[in-house]
């Protein structure tokens, strides 16, 4: 391990929100094409609704109002696919978002308003209409570009029925997997993370960056983005254990699925839609109580250093997963005690766009719906207005988002934590049956229950609703 770990300052205090482009919003200023799909039809595959990078811009001040410091948007560059992981050029960003003119707007106007802004680096695979992969289509083993991909035969199949002869990301044809053994393609992605880095950006979310089974890549990338922006943020696509990549020499932290899973087996242990979990990133959750939620809630935070661990990107869901209403069965008391969690543990909280409005979502392409602006009658306003309480909290005491970590009480259905740090002090007390609850508390006085913005005199004990939790300062 490194000797020192260092993680960027300002993701500690961080409240991200995660953007799927093609579905967040739309703006009349960037030109469209025709064959559009409605906004807000059932999410295809392939087809594209149209949303774009001056539509995010012209609904900054919604993230502003709910809270948001960060955003982490899916991939951007150009593409021939709605969800952009097939990437065409690295230096370009889509037309159809409005090109690299349209982000320069987005950086600047999100960086006024104190936002910062996550791409989404797609460096393992590229895509068929790559161009160095084209050329090899093109002139076959007479190309330039042979070694920038991993070819085992020809004549090379990208569209039909036979094998591909080159290797691809779990054998999709469309994402022809890099050769980063040869330096001319470590060059060129690090050259890439290095020029959007310059551009403006503050980070990148590494894709599937296992993939790329080389650590002196991953460190060599780390040096070059943090020789262009110290506090720069790389957080990686790991689904499990992911020590290897958090020694301080590679990534800063990673998607904290390890905090989902758990996250879904208990504030969702009696509405979870098991059907909804099969054939995911996934694979099996499992329902547990209050004991067994907190003691994996501890230990996770005991897998790394303290630098990564307030680093984490804690989340309830994405853009590969369903959404957390519908994996938890439309219980809208699951989300609740969920988003309460995420925003006063360790770890920086990524909310999934429009599951402050009340999204849900299935599978994917399901859970990549398009944000309904124009159907506000359709918003879930108690949940958004929770969201905003809880989001308010986490930035307004120090001690959510830097604190200590301790659980003071976990029994059958029933959670109680607290955050130290310096002399302040959080509890959180969750009620995750469905019956009304005495809970044993070593609190006595008179507390602020921020939530519900009352004043509540303790003695030893409070009584807690069911399905209900409070924060206590």
């Amino acid at each position: 391990m490194s000797k020192s770990v260092h993680t960027p300052d300002w993701v500690k205090d961080a409240v991200f929100y995660q953007i799927y482009p093609d579905r967040f919003a739309k703006s009349s200023r960037v030109q469209k094409a025709n064959n559009l799909q409605p906004w807000g039809d059932t999410p295809h595959p392939h087809k594209y609704q149209g949303g774009d990078l001056l539509g995010v811009v012209e609904h900054l001040d919604h993230l502003v109002d709910l809270g948001v410091t960060a955003i982490y948007f899916c991939p951007i560059f150009q593409s021939a696919s709605n969800h952009r992981y097939h990437t065409h050029d690295y230096y370009q960003v889509d037309p159809m978002l409005g090109g690299n003119e349209a982000l320069k707007e987005l950086l600047d106007e999100a960086h006024k308003r104190g936002i910062k802004v996550v791409l989404d680096g797609v460096f393992n695979h590229s895509s068929r209409g790559f161009f160095q992969f084209n050329d090899i289509l093109e002139n076959g083993p007479s190309s330039a570009y042979v070694d920038w991909f991993h070819i085992h035969g020809w004549p090379l199949d990208p569209y039909g029925s036979g094998p591909a002869n080159y290797e691809a990301w779990w054998g999709m044809k469309a994402l022809p997997k890099f050769n980063t053994n040869t330096q001319a393609v470590r060059e060129f992605l690090w050259d890439v993370a290095e020029y959007w880095v310059k551009f403006g950006i503050d980070g990148w979310r590494l894709d599937v960056p296992n993939e790329i089974d080389d650590d002196a890549f991953w460190r060599e990338f780390r040096r070059r983005v943090k020789n262009v922006n110290p506090e720069a943020y790389i957080v990686g696509e790991i689904w499990g254990d992911a020590t290897r990549w958090l020694q301080g020499d590679q990534f800063d932290a990673v998607m904290n699925y390890l905090f989902t899973r758990p996250a879904i087996g208990f504030f969702g242990s009696r509405s979870l839609d098991y059907e909804q979990v099969r054939g995911t990133g996934y694979e099996h959750i499992d329902t547990m109580d209050a004991q067994a939620f907190a003691g994996h809630m501890q230990h996770i935070l005991t897998m790394y250093p303290k630098e990564v661990v307030l680093a984490q990107l804690n989340l309830l869901g994405s853009h590969d997963t369903p959404r957390y209403r519908t994996v938890t069965g439309g219980d809208e008391t699951a989300y609740q005690m969920a988003v309460l969690f995420q925003m006063t543990y360790p770890g920086a909280p990524c909310i999934y766009y429009g599951d402050e409005v009340g999204l849900s979502g299935g599978k994917d392409p399901l859970c990549r719906g398009a944000f309904p602006w124009d159907k506000p009658e359709t918003w879930n306003r108690k949940a958004l207005d929770y969201t905003k309480k809880v989001v308010k909290a986490r930035l307004s005491h120090a001690v959510l988002r830097r604190g200590d970590f301790k659980v003071l009480y976990a029994q059958g259905d029933v959670l109680v934590y607290e955050r130290t740090l310096e002399g302040e002090r959080a509890v959180v007390v969750i009620n995750a049956s469905t019956r009304e609850q005495q809970v044993p508390l070593d609190l006595s006085g008179e507390y602020l229950e921020v939530i519900g913005d009352n004043r509540v005199r303790l003695n030893g004990q409070i009584t807690m609703p069911a399905r209900t939790g409070y924060l206590l300062v």
